[in-house]
């Protein structure tokens, strides 16, 4: 399922839009579902918070009320970074503006030059482009605990606690789990760097054998490198 949120408050360019992305849908026998704002508002919020579902914005930058849609922007960006946006504009004088502003934007419409035909290729492209959304996922006594695999960066042992931490960019979660338990549950981007640690080998940048440490992809140092798991990890690395 993908979700498509169209932040637009002209009624034509909705119904315009709208027709675009069934059409795609059918072509590429993609499920989705296509949800409307005119301006940002709760329900909005509530959307952008959520990072369960796939989801494509399509939002016009000069809208109702006192956020623009590159506000709005900001902030999908301030919780999600893999959700793609597609700006529309009636005014190209507005393109470097977001470019500037907003990382990591799919594509930029103006809506009076080929809008429909631009629209439909890029939803076409997206729709040809990977999703990750394996999940680790744990229901035990007083733990529901579900992760996304690509926000897992490693997953050290505790050895006074006797638990199992599972670290994120901004969270680390105590899990009374074995390492090979978990393990068990994870794909092949997650092998062993230590006795004590399982690293999602996608996250790190560099592997220093002569310091024993991991640097990650977000700036952290993983401190739990050891020789003996060195064929493995330049089999996969």
């Amino acid at each position: 399922m993908t979700i498509f949120v169209v932040v637009e408050d002209d009624k034509e360019a909705q119904k315009a839009i709208k027709e675009i992305l069934r059409k795609v849908a059918i072509q590429k026998d993609n499920s989705i579902e296509i949800r409307y704002y005119s301006k940002y508002n709760k329900e909005l919020e509530n959307v952008i918070e959520d990072n369960s579902m796939r989801k494509v914005y399509i939002m016009d930058i000069e809208l109702e009320g006192k956020t623009s849609g590159i506000e709005i922007a900001k902030k999908i960006r301030e919780k999600d970074w893999e959700s793609e946006i597609i700006f529309l504009t009636s005014h190209d004088k507005m393109f470097e503006t977001v470019y500037r502003s907003i990382y990591e934007v799919f594509d930029f419409i103006e809506k009076f030059y080929d809008m429909e035909e631009r629209l439909e290729n890029d939803i076409d492209l997206i729709f040809q482009k990977n999703f990750d959304n394996k999940m680790f996922s744990i229901t035990k006594r007083n733990i529901d605990l579900q992760i996304y695999y690509r926000a897992i960066t490693h997953i050290t042992r505790d050895k006074e606690e006797r638990k199992v931490l599972v670290h994120t960019d901004i969270n680390s979660f105590k899990i009374n789990m074995s390492l090979s338990e978990i393990k068990e549950k994870l794909d092949k981007r997650f092998i062993y760097s230590h006795r004590s640690c399982i690293v999602n080998h996608q996250r790190a940048l560099e592997w220093n054998w002569s310091k024993n440490y991991i640097l990650l992809d977000n700036g952290k140092k993983v401190d739990y490198l050891s020789r003996k798991y060195k064929k493995e990890v330049e089999q996969v690395c």
